[in-house]
């Protein structure tokens, strides 16, 4: 199955920054069919940028799955702080319906799309037209993290993101005491 990727950029950034991945855009075909399948991340006016980052694209009988990460800390927050950190989508023939990990296919336990849409992938990626399945194992194989290696079924002990509940700051300052305060 080729599947056809396509990003824009944009959002909010810090000057002298490149803007970050806006909207994300994958299109495939059925295999066996001739039904083209559209998914997109799109733009969170929330979050300055796309909700997801793709992970992989997996067919069961005819119904197509899709393993997406959440964008960052704001977006992990958004989506219900999801441990494993992943969010699942099953295509019920018309529209992307998001799954719990339960009902995601245990047939499915790789990563099996470039991960990595660093500047130097993407230019390469463009060159090859198609990037060879073996391509695409080698450059994940290089990622550190153990949730793009496979797609992990038990929570992790580690999310990244802190948990803010209360406090503006990831962790509340305390008020200093009459005895701490320098003049």
């Amino acid at each position: 199955m080729v599947i056809t990727r396509s990003q824009t950029y944009g959002g909010r950034h810090e000057i002298g920054q490149p803007p970050p991945i806006k909207e994300h855009t994958v299109t495939f075909t059925l295999p066996n069919t001739d039904k083209a399948i559209r998914w997109t991340s799109e733009y969170g006016e929330d979050l300055g940028r796309t909700n997801f980052h793709l992970l992989a694209v997996h067919v069961l009988s005819g119904t197509p799955y899709i393993v997406a990460e959440p964008n960052l800390c704001l977006s992990y927050n958004k989506w219900g702080r999801p441990n494993p950190p992943y969010v699942f989508f099953k295509y019920d023939g018309t529209a992307w319906q998001r799954i719990p990990l339960e009902a995601f296919p245990t047939e499915f336990i790789t990563t099996n799309v470039v991960l990595g849409l660093s500047r130097q992938f993407v230019d390469a990626m463009v060159k090859q037209s198609v990037v060879p399945v073996e391509q695409v194992q080698k450059w994940n194989s290089q990622l550190p993290q153990p949730e793009y290696k496979t797609i992990l079924r038990e929570p992790m002990e580690d999310t990244y993101c802190p948990e803010r509940k209360s406090f503006k700051a990831p962790f509340p300052i305390p008020q200093p005491t009459t005895g701490d305060v320098k003049n």
